[in-house]
């Protein structure tokens, strides 16, 4: 990845003053491009797939479509392009309907553009950052993660364990004793219970949150 290339951002809020603000302040950086903005939902939707920028600042709140919908939209035709929901709630049920749809993270409209800059170079360059303005949707409250560690049994910590050392269904049951379909159920209770999507999401959330050694 090329890290001296500014990277590609479009703005989709429907407050014209923080959209000015941002393309003011990315003007001023050689690290960030705006590259475009939208006002409305389906016109971001539009514009966004017409520009391919390779991050995407999405409100919540915005006419004619959702932030919610957007993100939907996008997702269906975009797996790699970073999504960041900019947003003013810091509201449980904004969050998980923003991950539910696909966003890579959530970010609160009270940030500086110097750390939101930072929070989108630390994304877009796949590295884990602290921010108190950031919600990271890979992870949830202490109490919740608490929660999710605990709610894995032991056999399926094992399985995890296993699927984090690369090895495929048939070498897990090989491994464990268990029937590939036992592999594939505690898999799937796996991924319910953490809230991830595929081996690799589990594999990333496993070792960010100790759950391998």
């Amino acid at each position: 990845m090329n890290t001296n290339k500014a990277i590609t951002v479009f703005l989709a809020d429907d407050h014209p003053l923080l959209r000015i603000g941002l393309r003011l302040s990315m003007e001023q950086r050689d690290d960030l491009e705006l590259v475009g903005e939208a006002e409305e939902g389906f016109s971001a939707v539009e514009k966004i797939q017409a520009t391919d920028p390779e991050v995407s600042l999405i409100d919540i709140n915005m006419p004619g479509l959702s932030g919610i919908g957007v993100i939907r939209l996008l997702r269906k035709t975009n797996s790699k392009m970073i999504i960041l929901v900019l947003s003013s709630y810091n509201d449980e049920n904004y969050i998980q309907k923003a991950m539910a749809a696909g966003a890579d993270g959530y970010v609160l409209k009270c940030i500086g553009i110097n750390e939101l800059g930072q929070v989108i170079k630390s994304f877009y360059a796949g590295t884990p950052i602290l921010s108190p303005y950031l919600v990271n949707l890979t992870l949830a409250d202490s109490t919740t993660l608490h929660e999710q560690h605990a709610r894995l049994t032991l056999r399926e910590k094992d399985v995890l364990r296993a699927v984090a050392d690369g090895k495929g269904n048939k070498e897990i049951s090989e491994l464990l004793f268990i029937s590939t379909e036992t592999v594939k159920s505690h898999i799937k209770h796996i991924f319910k219970k953490l809230n991830v999507k595929n081996r690799v999401e589990a594999v990333k959330f496993a070792i960010e949150n100790n759950l391998v050694g």
